[in-house]
């Protein structure tokens, strides 16, 4: 009897632990994420419509590119709605074709309706081949629309990398607290990677 309780007691705090590692990622990619916002906002005052106005938006804030024939690019980010952080997006691509070297950027998706946000969120969502970004620059003025419901600015960290396409990303979405809510911390700890 003994035995079983010690066993009980070093699983909950074995959950405990688990539980409290993930907010700690989750809180430094928060603290990533609106660092990343105030560096868009300063290069470019003028997305702060966007943030205003969209149904929804997600902000990679350490997408990394790079390749030399066969690249990729792969990123973690926290997704708004309503203003409200609701959870988690991964971001991955796979390219083949000419190209060359290794960039670091900051990516920000905005969604204009509801529709287009829940899209992003409850279905395989990838962007098609032709879809690229708006490359922030200081002091650039922007009149950008919306395309199919979605608009993605980018500005580059570090690098130098000859692609500005975003087409054939491709997103995962968790809410937080979904591994909790599934007992499978699998799902949580794949978008970390």
């Amino acid at each position: 009897m003994k035995q079983i309780k010690n066993i009980i007691i070093i699983t909950a705090l074995l959950i405990g632990a688990i539980g409290l590692a993930q907010s700690d990622k989750d809180a430094e990619l928060m603290k990533d994420v609106e660092k990343a916002k105030q560096t868009l906002l300063s290069t470019n005052p003028d997305i702060q419509v966007y943030f205003d106005n969209s149904a929804g938006y997600v902000i990679f804030p350490n997408v990394g590119k790079g390749g030399f024939i066969v690249g990729g690019a792969a990123g973690n980010g926290i997704v708004f709605e309503n203003g409200q952080a609701v959870g988690v997006a991964n971001l991955k691509k796979l390219t083949v074709g000419l190209q060359a070297g290794g960039a670091s950027i900051i990516e920000a998706i905005f969604f204009e309706t509801q529709e287009d946000l829940d899209s992003f969120k409850h279905e395989d969502f990838e962007f098609s081949a032709g879809v690229s970004a708006v490359a922030l620059k200081s002091g650039k003025s922007y009149s950008a629309k919306y395309d199919d419901g979605v608009k993605v600015f980018t500005h580059s960290k570090a690098g130098l990398m000859a692609d500005a396409s975003v087409g054939g990303q491709r997103f995962d979405y968790h809410d937080f607290g979904h591994a909790a809510k599934d007992g499978d911390d699998n799902d949580e700890d794949d978008y970390r990677k």
